[in-house]
């Protein structure tokens, strides 16, 4: 059976009903926009604040997205963030100022949580998921002691930077490593505009998001063992600005690697990522992870952040550097690939790898 055979019909045999809390704020609209007509889940219950818990869901949201409001939920009526629900699977978009708990609660009551929100990324049984980098992190699921479980995926600006390392990582090692972040308005909400003095400007501060980076990274291109993870213990410092850009997170990155190798060795190392979701079937997954530019211009915001409906890293002006040993930039999707879309193929994975059941 072909890949393509494999995307459109639900291991399960039909699809999974999930719900979406935090429905109408941005990311939970983007789950909502990337579900519409997924061949494996179909929205059944939308999640909300207790003041707009009963009102329809086109009445409660204001819908921010260019594509109209999917006709299955505009007339849905929105539930409170508390179980039950008529669901197997739940996508949380929830802000972290209250995502904890619910997340919790949820997963004692047996129900699998995809979370957006930072609250459990540092919990030790919890996988800090990106599938093509720590699929077996999955295996920390029946160490947490819920009925359910939980599953994070990263930080917007650590999951472009992730996928670019891993390859690198496994080659050659990796043993000190900068980056410098230009992070777009979308990943600090869409109304991030109207609250900041970012036009004719670049704001050289982003709250806790140059710790994410660091730590996060190393929990990713850590080892399972058994009930924790090793993290990985090379150096890693960030520092992150937020740009009066729409979407798209640009990062420029120094490295030292752990041995001598050639800028041709990390072309084909970057080319050569093996990709599990491609080679799953997951319906999520891109037909290139990776993707460089020889252009010395490229890659840029504009031009290169919907690529594979924004599911593909771009990479390029791969450089010798004076002060580590090579330097690159790369780009990537903050609201889907690191986001919305990153989270919706940790479910695929989920229900692919047989954690979750119909």
């Amino acid at each position: 059976m072909n890949t393509d055979t494999l995307k459109n019909q639900p291991p399960s045999g039909s699809p999974i009903p999930v719900a979406v809390l935090g429905a109408t704020g941005s990311v939970g609209q983007k789950f909502i926009q990337i579900l519409e007509n997924h061949p494996w889940f179909s929205i059944q219950a939308l999640g909300a604040s207790e003041k707009n818990a009963g009102k329809c869901y086109e009445e409660a949201v204001q819908w921010y997205l260019p594509t109209p409001i999917p006709e299955s939920v505009r007339r849905m009526t929105l539930q409170s963030c508390i179980p039950p629900m008529d669901v197997k699977l739940v996508f949380s978009a929830l802000d972290a100022s209250v995502a904890g708990d619910i997340e919790t609660d949820f997963a004692r009551a047996g129900y699998f949580v995809i979370s957006n929100a930072r609250n459990h990324r540092y919990d030790t049984q919890v996988p800090l998921l990106i599938p093509e980098v720590n699929p077996d992190h999955l295996r920390l699921l029946p160490h947490q002691g819920f009925k359910g479980g939980i599953i994070t995926n990263p930080n917007c600006s650590t999951t472009g930077l992730a996928l670019a390392l891993k390859p690198l990582y496994d080659d050659f090692g990796i043993r000190r490593l900068h980056v410098v972040t230009m992070q777009a308005l979308s990943g600090a909400g869409y109304n991030a505009a109207a609250t900041m003095n970012i036009d004719d400007n670049v704001i050289p501060f982003i709250s806790g998001e140059e710790k994410k980076m660091e730590y996060e990274s190393l929990k990713i291109l850590g080892q399972l063992d058994t009930d924790r993870i090793q993290d990985a213990s090379f150096s890693i410092s960030a520092q992150c600005h937020r740009v009066n850009v729409s979407d798209g997170h640009l990062e420029a990155v120094s490295i030292e690697l752990e041995k001598d190798v050639s800028p041709d060795q990390i072309l084909r190392s970057w080319k050569n990522f093996h990709s599990l979701p491609r080679e799953l079937g997951l319906p999520t997954a891109p037909a290139e992870t990776l993707l460089y530019f020889h252009e010395p211009e490229l890659p840029q915001p504009k031009l290169q952040r919907d690529l594979n409906r924004g599911m593909t890293v771009s990479l390029g002006r791969l450089q010798n550097c004076p002060v580590l040993q090579y330097k690159f930039i790369l780009l990537s999707h903050n609201t889907m690939r690191g986001a919305a879309g990153g989270a919706l193929l940790n479910a695929e994975l989920l229900l692919r790898q047989g954690y979750l059941h119909a």
